[in-house]
């Protein structure tokens, strides 16, 4: 409606507000400057940035400058000779200084960024603000043997575990095996994407040398997906393995013993085994165990009992001295091995046998670890109905599971985000498991090694106890 004035009744049309815009008049010369500056200035952001393009082109074309065609062919040659003698005398070394960050620069600019738009759009990691998008930057590609770590700047209010959850489709779309994101050691603002294009866990891992006495706070049993032995911590911790029929547990039981061998010949550390299924998995090292249950649930339960007895006494004889022991031949650690955990705890017909066998196992998973007695036990169904102290299990080992939402109660909520795909993992990999390392919450994919039968047996004759107990 047009704005009116009234007077005496009359209608006269307003007129229209005069808004002046105060400006400046910028000369030529000043814009033509800035704009140059800019330009070079950029430039020389994007030839730093890029240098490892940028300065072989740059060398080329001063070699053709100065030497023409030939000349710069033979100094190709001659370097390309020059690697050559580099990578057949010390591969280590090329690799590391040459070879890699060739394959990572090649990587970053035709892997990764040329699909990098797309991706960040099709997983929502890119963010939309009043019409703006802001796409997370890629910042570094580091390429090593198992596949490359690429760092990725956060846009404001994202979080790592944001990327942990489609870390599998990124996988997908930039062709790796697997992949997963964690937050970056030193920088909060920015996260690791690790894609693995090799693994190196397809072969079976053969057992590690038996140390002549075990470290309890590092025994070799694993080797990990970016190479080097994953060592487990048995020091003031229960350990508890899970995983389905076929997964592998008894190449996690089998690697355990292998490594406490030493000291059970020595006297420094006692196996108790318990196989409530007949004895099939752990009667090869029979000659290792100082004792071994494996039929009848009462004596099991006065097995059990027992070591609440030896809980006890150390316990007392501890009590205002000190907080921690040492083993000695007289008292040695205590580690009991239990195959099927579900067998003692849930399937034992007689209801009286069964509640002594609970708590019986309460007060050692609760007590034992400050006095020596440990618990390494394997379970096939990790429920807290079948397994109701699974809490109380400080150290877990996830090898191939039946449902994706197992991962996240063995290893923990969000396990499975952040890369614990235990439902995934192949049924021709046996022994292939995830586990935490300590103050890390991100998962870490391992496989144990793999002990024949003869192997098996070797080792029971050659580490029997030499004191009895």
């Amino acid at each position: 409606m047009p704005l009116v004035n009234v007077v005496h009744g009359d209608k006269l049309p307003a007129a229209p507000l005069n808004l002046r815009v105060p400006s400046w008049r910028v000369p030529g010369w000043a814009m033509a400057a800035w704009w140059i500056g800019k330009g070079l200035v950029s430039t020389t952001v994007f030839l730093i940035r890029h240098w490892r393009i940028t300065g072989p082109a740059a060398t080329v074309g001063y070699l053709l400058h100065e030497f023409g065609p030939l000349g710069t062919g033979a100094i190709a040659a001659t370097v390309a000779v020059s690697l050559g003698g580099w990578w057949r005398a010390h591969p280590a070394s090329f690799w590391r200084f040459a070879g890699f960050p060739a394959v990572a620069t090649w990587r970053r600019v035709w892997v990764y960024r040329r699909g990098w738009l797309a991706a960040m759009t099709t997983t929502g990691l890119a963010v939309t603000v009043n019409g703006d998008r802001y796409i997370p930057r890629l910042v570094k590609v580091r390429a090593h043997e198992h596949g490359d770590d690429v760092t990725v700047r956060l846009v404001a209010g994202q979080h790592p575990d944001d990327w942990a959850k489609v870390a599998a489709r990124l996988a997908y779309t930039f062709r790796a095996r697997a992949a997963r994101a964690v937050q970056h050691p030193k920088r909060l603002d920015r996260v690791v994407l690790q894609f693995r294009r090799v693994d190196s866990l397809l072969r079976t891992v053969a057992p590690f040398p038996v140390p002549a006495v075990a470290n309890l706070a590092a025994l070799p049993v694993a080797k990990r997906e970016t190479g080097g032995v994953w060592h487990l911590r048995l020091t003031g911790t229960h350990v508890l393995i899970a995983g389905a029929t076929d997964s592998g547990k008894g190449s996690v039981l089998w690697s355990i013993v292998s490594a406490l061998a030493g000291s059970v010949r020595a006297g420094l550390v006692q196996l108790w085994a318990f196989d409530p299924k007949g004895g099939m998995e752990l009667a090869a090292g029979a000659p290792l165990f100082a004792r071994f249950s494996f039929e009848d649930p009462d004596a099991m339960a006065g097995d059990l009992e027992d070591a609440v007895k030896v809980l006890r006494r150390r316990a007392a004889a501890l009590r205002g001295r000190a907080r921690q022991r040492t083993a000695t031949v007289e008292d040695p650690t205590l580690v009991i091995l239990v195959d099927e955990m579900a067998a003692l705890t849930a399937y034992v017909g007689d209801k009286k046998t069964r509640d002594r066998i609970k708590d019986a196992l309460s007060l050692i998973l609760s007590q034992g670890r400050a006095v020596g007695v440990h618990v390494v036990a394997a379970v096939q169904d990790p429920r807290k109905d079948v397994l109701p102290f699974r809490d109380l299990f400080p150290t877990r080992i996830a090898l191939r599971l039946t449902e994706p939402e197992q991962a996240d109660l063995i290893l923990g909520d969000g396990s499975r985000d952040r890369g614990a795909i235990c439902d995934l993992i192949p049924v021709a990999l046996p022994g292939v498991g995830f586990v935490r390392l300590d103050g890390s919450p991100e998962p870490h994919r391992v496989r144990f090694s793999f002990h024949t039968d003869a192997q098996l047996a070797d080792l029971a004759a050659a580490y029997k106890p030499e004191v009895t107990a």
